[in-house]
């Protein structure tokens, strides 16, 4: 086979990246918006504990859009007392952990004694205490928007792991530093787990002549199924219920004010501060998904806020809903693609058939689709699907009281598509992470960071997706289970580690042994991954 330069291989990956990348500024924290107005941005679900099949508490999160896919742990810290803990806007478009221009300190806070250490991502997700998050862009309106105010929500969500061990605490802490310091940032929902329950936390800002915020809070009942897709969804607020809601102290005052609400109908939340209706595609498709038996409508005003599944729900379902894109549904984009090929039947006559193009895929340029509807019309209806190629990483996170912290709570992470790449758990106890992840795949191509072993790899995969799928799906395949075959192991020889150990040195060796089963793992995928561009290019390399 003809070697391919290194300058024309590279050239080529960037062409391929950047086609079926998600079109983002990076220079701009405002969401790309879909048709309808809505953010592009990310896809949470979450799960309570007596909806799932082991009686985790389960959050998550895909974070879609050209933001940091660079990742490391946050150690645990002591402060000087008096100290002062800086408040930084931008570090979600940085390169890599060392990299601060584009990052700009924003004010300062009082520091607290002793801060938890956490896994630090994007929109960082996971502390030692088991307090989890993920996170999903709602916009809102324009005139709620006053970046004067103090925090963007990747740094209330960092505060909060560094700070809180429950859901409900890491709530009113955000809630007190945004009366006291203002929200500056654009609409945004967090969804934030604890080992007993989750919530979902929508907050906004409170106008462009007030440094504050507006927000409220939803706990998703323990039985129940919930999801956030860049659409508030909290409705009616039933505050002498402080077990399910809570609110800032503004929330009717403000909706008054800026006229968003008459004060005479009933108050809807997301009505009054957000989108058209409460839910779209992916909002319908993964609750009707859970619970088919509701018989959910697309076509009405509102989705229930959560629904009970008709059968309990695996940390594994939950990796399979964000694979999804609506294949073999009404909504599948690529229904239409269908093409005649000649064949032999069982009599060895060429006859002629149809079959699904070999090149459709469910994420096929912009460029592409225009193409093709121009040639024939409204042969590709566009859907925005859980799973796409401009996801910079996702990950679904279960917290549990079954083990002591550090070894109870596990984000499954990964780079890019989260069809397509393989999940690495990352314990919460986890004290490092490979070199290689220190660095984002977003600004260049680089080899040293790990998030482009599996970008090259799914991109090729996509030029021939008959071909490519059956490599992908079968290796994110093994992957999984081999998780899932040896997890259980790993944590319970953690907890003998930790049974057997004594405070100081000796006593973290369980979390060592934890560390080294994450970057053990996570180089058996990227060369994994590595390995299956190796065969994309020999099998397209050359051309058809």
């Amino acid at each position: 086979m003809r070697v391919i330069s290194f300058f024309t291989r590279t050239v080529i990956i960037m062409t391929v990246s950047l086609m079926f990348a998600f079109p983002y500024n990076a220079f701009c924290q405002k969401p790309e918006l879909d048709e309808d107005g809505i953010p592009l941005n990310c896809t949470s679900i979450m799960v309570g504990r007596l909806a799932t099949t082991d009686g985790t508490v389960i959050t998550s999160h895909s974070c879609d859009g050209r933001y940091r896919t660079w990742l490391n742990i946050v150690p645990h810290k002591k402060h000087k007392e008096g100290s002062k803990r800086k408040i930084f806007w931008g570090t979600i478009f940085t390169e890599s952990i060392y990299d601060s221009t584009r990052v700009k300190m924003k004010g300062e806070i009082p520091q607290v004694a002793e801060t938890f250490s956490f896994l630090n991502v994007a929109y960082p997700c996971l502390n030692e205490k088991q307090l989890a998050i993920g996170e999903t862009t709602t916009m809102g309106k324009d005139t709620l928007h006053n970046d004067k105010g103090l925090f963007v929500i990747e740094e209330l969500g960092q505060i909060v792991l560094e700070r809180c061990t429950t859901a409900r605490q890491a709530i009113k802490l955000m809630g007190t530093l945004i009366k006291e310091y203002g929200y500056g940032d654009y609409g945004e929902c967090l969804t934030i787990a604890d080992k007993k329950e989750v919530w979902q936390f929508e907050v906004f800002g409170e106008g462009l002549d007030k440094i504050g915020g507006v927000w409220a809070a939803q706990r998703v009942p323990d039985d129940h199924v919930g999801i956030s897709a860049n659409i508030p969804r909290i409705g009616i607020l039933k505050l002498d219920n402080p077990d399910f809601y809570m609110a800032s102290e503004n929330v009717f005052d403000v909706a008054k004010k800026l006229k968003l609400w008459d004060g005479v109908e009933p108050f809807k939340f997301w009505k009054a501060y957000g989108a058209k209706k409460p839910f779209g595609i992916r909002d319908y498709f993964v609750l009707n998904a859970v619970a088919p038996s509701l018989g959910l409508k697309y076509d009405v005003e509102e989705l229930p806020f959560s629904v009970k599944p008709d059968k309990l729900v695996s940390v594994r379902d939950v990796f399979a809903l964000y694979r999804t894109t609506f294949e073999n549904s009404k909504y599948d984009m690529t229904k239409n693609l269908r093409v005649k090929v000649k064949k032999k039947n069982d009599k060895g006559v060429e006859v002629e058939d149809t079959i699904l193009s070999p090149i459709a895929n469910p994420w096929m340029s912009i460029d592409l689709r225009n193409l093709i509807n121009t040639l024939k019309p409204e042969t590709i209806e566009r859907q925005r699907t859980v799973a796409i190629t401009g996801c910079s990483y996702s990950q679904v996170i279960q917290v549990s009281d079954k083990y002591p912290d550090e070894i109870g709570g596990i984000s499954w992470f990964s780079f890019d598509n989260p069809a397509q790449s393989p999940r690495i758990p990352i314990f919460s106890g986890t004290l490092s992470l490979p070199q290689s992840f220190e660095f984002s795949m977003q600004s260049r191509y680089r080899y040293d960071a790990a998030g482009w072993w599996f970008r090259e790899a799914n991109r090729l995969s996509t030029v021939r997706w008959s071909e490519g799928r059956k490599l992908i799906e079968s290796a994110v395949a093994d992957f999984e289970n081999k998780a899932f075959d040896e997890v259980p192991f790993i944590q319970k020889r953690a907890l003998e580690l930790y049974k057997s150990g004594e405070k100081g040195k000796e006593f973290e060796k369980y979390r060592e042994y934890l560390t080294d089963y994450t970057k053990t793992f996570s180089y058996s995928t990227m060369y994994k991954w590595r390995e299956l561009s190796n065969i994309f290019w020999q099998m397209y390399g050359r051309g058809f």
